[in-house]
């Protein structure tokens, strides 16, 4: 598919960005070892800079573009054709093209007034009318009659044309609406920040190479040999996540900015959090049926040396080498590391008062070139969280991601939860249980289909106990 305009930017802010970095790096090698710059750096230096005139030129072209298609935009109508006590009623609800509202309120929204229209015997389409008039298109889809919280589990628009008035629009507004809440969660997570995992389906079987193949000179009229290579294969099972947060009636019932960011915040978190520390975790280990082992499980770490920036480098330069030394291509390979952990090494200077790694800071950046993702959902990998956090270096290309795309949501006030992120199962005697109901609380529970597991023994690395730190 071809890329939307703000794509196209931010692909082009990524690509100057990583050339301004290198060009900084360049410099400041030189800077560090007291001398002018040699041949082969001013070389590679004239080439990056030759490399940022045209990225800022398409840069300057695709922002007014952009302007000019924000400019541009109009509201548009659509018919809606739907069936309202026993008789068809058609109208035309007005669908805005673009609005200056925060991604995934449409979601919250949709939600929102399905619950509100549940518990005061309303059509949930009056509800959304009368409370979230600037989104239409919430109307829209809830009059159309569909049901939101099947339709978000499946990621593909079902058969029909998109200008189908009487029903495969809607659908396609409904996708947005779900589109644009999963692209918000895909920022937010580890997984989602990691470009290049290699994506593959659910329970289909996938071959793996567990020996690289090698090429051999061959003399004139001999026979050529035939490299031995090894292969098993791995099938990537359907593994459900699953989290429940519960908010107060009267803050779902509640119209305002905040209230929604609230919630928006809270359906994020209850995926996020969980997704992130079990993809880390190197304690994390697989359960039959239920989880996958986190890509750091059963790797032989290599343990910080100490604190300072010359340890850093050391033991960077210890993962690169045990890394490097499986043949693994440093090409698809990205760093994780906490926030603060990122941020440290940002503060750190050296005796002239220079940034000793001026290419990262607390919400990431690059070190010798290689990118660096924070997230300060990563656990302790020492006895306690003081010890330090894993640096985790990823083959990206070399990780296998099974993701169905989608996120189901289900909202309700009659249930009875147990209050706790470790819950009994089955329930006993003893289980605390809380009633929704008489708390005057929301469950909002949301599940997503995702799992993954490494494709080659060697993708990844890590750095256990790391705390570097200025002294």
């Amino acid at each position: 598919m071809s890329k939307t305009i703000q794509e196209q930017i931010a692909a082009l802010e990524a690509k100057r960005s990583a050339t301004a970095a290198r060009m900084a790096e360049i410099m400041q090698k030189s800077t560090d070892e007291g001398r002018t710059t040699d041949a082969a750096e001013q070389e590679e230096f004239d080439n990056l800079e030759a490399e940022l005139e045209p990225i800022d030129k398409d840069l300057k072209r695709f922002r007014t573009l952009e302007k000019a298609q924000i400019a541009s935009a109009r509201p548009v109508s659509q018919e809606i054709r739907t069936v309202e006590h026993g008789s068809e009623v058609r109208y035309r609800a007005p669908v805005l093209i673009k609005r200056d509202l925060p991604k995934g309120t449409g979601f919250v929204r949709l939600m929102a007034a399905r619950w509100i229209a549940k518990e005061e015997g309303r059509s949930p389409a009056d509800v959304a009318k009368e409370q979230f008039g600037d989104t239409p298109e919430v109307e829209m889809v809830l009059r159309a009659g569909i049901n939101a919280a099947n339709y978000y589990q499946r990621a593909a628009v079902a058969v029909g044309t998109t200008t189908d008035s009487a029903w495969a629009g809607p659908l396609v507004v409904a996708q947005n609406l779900a589109s644009e809440f999963l692209e918000l969660l895909r920022a937010q997570t580890i997984i989602g920040r990691i470009p290049g995992l290699r994506r593959v389906p659910f329970n289909i079987t996938v071959p793996r190479s567990l020996t690289d193949p090698t090429g051999y000179w061959v003399g004139q009229g001999a026979p050529k040999p035939v490299s031995a290579m090894t292969f098993d294969s791995v099938s990537l099972a359907f593994h459900k996540l699953a989290g429940i947060v519960a908010i107060t009636e009267e803050l779902a019932r509640f119209s305002s900015p905040g209230a929604e960011e609230t919630i928006r915040t809270a359906l994020i978190a209850a995926l996020t959090y969980r997704m992130d520390r079990d993809f880390i975790d190197p304690a994390k280990a697989a359960v039959t049926g239920v989880s996958p082992a986190s890509i750091t499980n059963g790797v032989t770490a290599i343990t910080a040396s100490g604190t300072t920036a010359a340890a850093f480098r050391n033991d960077i330069g210890d993962l690169m080498a045990t890394y490097l030394g499986l043949n693994m291509s440093p090409r698809g390979l990205v760093m994780v590391m906490t926030d603060s952990q990122a941020m440290r090494l940002g503060l750190m200077r050296n005796s002239l008062g220079q940034p000793e790694f001026p290419s990262i800071g607390a919400m990431g950046g690059s070190i010798e070139g290689i990118p660096v993702i924070t997230s300060e959902n990563i656990v302790g990998t020492g006895s306690s969280p003081g010890a330090g956090y894993p640096i985790v270096a990823i083959n990206a290309p070399e990780v296998l991601l099974a993701d169905d795309g989608g996120v189901s949501i289900d909202i309700s006030r009659e249930a009875s939860l147990q209050m706790s992120d470790t819950p009994d199962s089955p329930a006993t005697a003893s289980t605390v249980m809380v009633s929704l109901w008489q708390q005057n609380y929301v469950g909002i529970k949301a599940e997503r289909f995702i799992t993954w597991v490494k494709g080659r023994t060697g993708a990844v690395q890590y750095i256990s106990g790391a705390k570097y730190e200025e002294a």
